[in-house]
């Protein structure tokens, strides 16, 4: 299947796609319809066709920190992963120029696997000066393959208990790196905000600073073990995520944990993806803002 970046699909703006159409591609992203199932259900809806192909990434026009960037430094690594799906695990590590140490960033992908956005914001990190690692938990299984469609389904087929494994291992890798400062924090989006949810309940005082983006919450029972300040970004128009929050909130206040949390009005789930119209440009500027200013405060 080629890569939808490759695909001239229809351009339309956020607000010219019917709020069902971006409903069915909410549970299109988050492997509750297939694709063909996707399309054809959004083609009932007058003009949703054209709505549901304009949803597809464009990687390529959505880059914005080129990997030959002055400012950067990136390559793939292979680090262990004890406890993970096969034992060993790659990753894309950027690093800002110079000789550091800097302070570090696990950046955590969606439930497809390590694709083109999620590299970005690796390089993002980077050229702000902090030592980025977005591991690929589909390394185990060949790497992401190319497109979204077949990302998810490799995912979705892996046992998730290793796959966070993997994740956990990346955090204590990148933290212990060399070029590292000691000083962790992690992001991640989606499916990488639920995880980076789970790793700060895992990895209590080895954590410095957790920025989840729209992320599912975890348990309550282990939010006790969090120690890491928390900045919390959701979508208004994501019901699934935010109806986690109240119960997420009540936890962090019941454990002491401090928290910050900002809910983007108008946003839909993924606001920060540029490579699709659910992108909101100034939401995602702000909640960038927002995240390197506090990963600068929380890691110094």
């Amino acid at each position: 299947m080629p890569d939808t970046q490759d695909i001239a699909y229809p351009r339309l703006t956020q607000a010219e796609i019917d709020q069902r159409v971006f409903d069915l591609y909410d549970e299109y992203c988050h492997g509750r319809l297939d694709r063909r199932g996707f399309l054809q259900q959004a083609a009932l809806i007058a003009g949703g066709l054209a709505m549901a192909q304009a949803l597809l990434p464009r990687y390529a026009v959505a880059q914005t920190i080129s990997f030959t960037d002055p400012r950067i430094r990136a390559r793939y690594v292979n680090y262990d992963s004890p406890g993970g799906t096969s034992g060993s695990m790659r990753g894309y590590l950027v690093q800002p120029s110079g000789a550091g140490p800097f302070p570090a960033v696990l950046v955590i992908h969606e439930n497809r696997g390590l694709n083109p956005y999620i590299e970005d914001v690796a390089r993002r990190l980077a050229a702000e000066g902090f030592l980025a690692l977005a591991p690929d938990g589909l390394s185990p299984v060949g790497g992401y393959p190319g497109n979204d469609d077949d990302g998810r389904d490799l995912q979705a087929r892996l046992d998730q208990g290793k796959l966070r494994a993997d994740m956990l291992n990346g955090a204590r890798f990148v933290k212990a790196h060399a070029l590292s400062t000691g000083s962790l924090g992690i992001t991640g989006f989606c499916w990488g905000g639920s995880t980076t949810n789970a790793l700060a309940c895992a990895l209590g005082t080895e954590l410095k600073a957790a920025v989840p983006f729209y992320g599912a919450a975890p348990d309550t029972a282990a939010v006790a073990t969090i120690r890491a300040p928390l900045l919390v970004h959701y979508a208004e128009h994501d019901a699934r995520i935010n109806a986690m929050w109240p119960g997420y909130e009540a936890a962090l206040k019941a454990n002491g944990t401090a928290y910050e949390t900002h809910i983007y009005p108008g946003t839909q789930h993924g606001f920060h993806n540029n490579s699709t119209p659910r992108y909101d440009e100034a939401a995602a500027k702000l909640a960038w803002d927002r995240t390197l200013a506090f990963f600068r405060r929380s890691l110094a």
